[in-house]
């Protein structure tokens, strides 16, 4: 569960961290992991990230969604635009029925992530590298893949990749993230 659809991102390529600063980590994770593929394959050396929505990559066993719908503001979401769009956010995860593990990238998704499951927010506090059961469902926390948090240090690559081998593990290696 991602924040908003970027500028240069989903807002522009229509598909989740495709063309934005923080495509490339996020990914080049789920690649790593066995989460997303390229049709036709990237040489290795290549960055396994997205560039357009047609460029063949896919998602393997996970979903991308977002909690609010439309590039906010500054792209910082209101709580008001974060409560107007979880209607979508529970209807994206009540489209899986095989859905075991979700990951919030930052606070917004973990709030949008208790709030679409009809949770309180003391029902789990947001920390990087957290796992809470919700319900039936197992939730991790990571620092979102912005540039910014990239830029300041406050996430790298091995504290990212961390959290996801962890969730995609705890999901069955890929298979149960969204299908």
């Amino acid at each position: 569960m991602g924040l908003a659809p970027g500028l240069h991102g989903a807002n522009a390529s229509n598909r989740p961290f495709t063309g934005d600063g923080a495509g490339p980590l996020l990914y080049g994770t789920l690649t790593e992991l066995g989460l997303a593929r390229r049709d036709p394959p990237v040489a290795v050396t290549d960055e396994p990230h997205s560039i357009t929505a047609d460029d063949g990559l896919e998602l393997v066993g996970c979903r991308i969604c977002n909690s609010v719908k439309c590039l906010p503001p500054d792209n910082k979401p209101l709580p008001v635009e974060v409560r107007t769009c979880n209607a979508f956010a529970r209807a994206e995860l009540a489209a899986m029925p095989h859905l075991r593990v979700i990951v919030a990238l930052g606070t917004v998704g973990h709030g949008a992530v208790l709030m679409a499951l009809g949770l309180k927010p003391s029902a789990a506090r947001f920390g990087h590298g957290a796992r809470h059961e919700l319900d039936g469902l197992v939730l991790y926390d990571s620092y979102h893949c912005s540039r910014y948090n990239q830029n300041t240090g406050r996430l790298t690559a091995p504290m990212f990749r961390s959290v996801f081998a962890r969730a995609a593990a705890e999901a069955g290696a890929g298979f149960g993230f969204g299908h």
